[in-house]
């Protein structure tokens, strides 16, 4: 592995420890701070469904995360890790309450690294439990 893909995925690992941080707590300003100012995300549905741009849209996005699964998502398994140079993906597990009813989910999140933050971050999920 070299220096750079290392590097990308140390901040990686940073960035989904507080990323794990926010889902079971809301406390999303570690992982925010961690943004860069250009930060991109895409979402596959909802109402943050495509690409959306900014940190301030990414908070809002955090919050309605939180908002949705009150009291929090429990990271219930880390299945893989797969890095390269600019781009880190997590597989995991997570359950916890959406909107107050049970819910279990299979997720896999890319985070591109650039200057030691996070410019951009993709999520894809299929359920485990209940579909919606």
């Amino acid at each position: 592995m070299t220096t750079e893909a290392e590097n990308t995925l140390k901040v990686a690992k940073q960035a989904f420890a507080h990323f794990t941080h926010g889902l079971a707590t809301g406390e999303w300003q570690e992982f925010l701070d961690m943004l860069t100012d250009d930060f991109t995300f895409w979402f596959p549905m909802g109402k943050f469904h495509g690409l959306n741009e900014g940190k301030e849209r990414a908070k809002e996005f955090f919050e309605y995360v939180s908002e949705a699964f009150k009291p929090g998502l429990k990271l219930a398994s880390l299945d893989n890790i797969t890095s390269n140079e600019k781009t880190v993906i997590f597989e995991f597990r997570d359950e916890g309450n959406l909107f107050g009813q049970p819910y279990k989910n299979r997720v896999a999140v890319a985070f591109d690294v650039r200057d030691n933050k996070i410019c951009s971050y993709r999520e894809y999920f299929g359920s485990d439990g209940k579909s919606y």
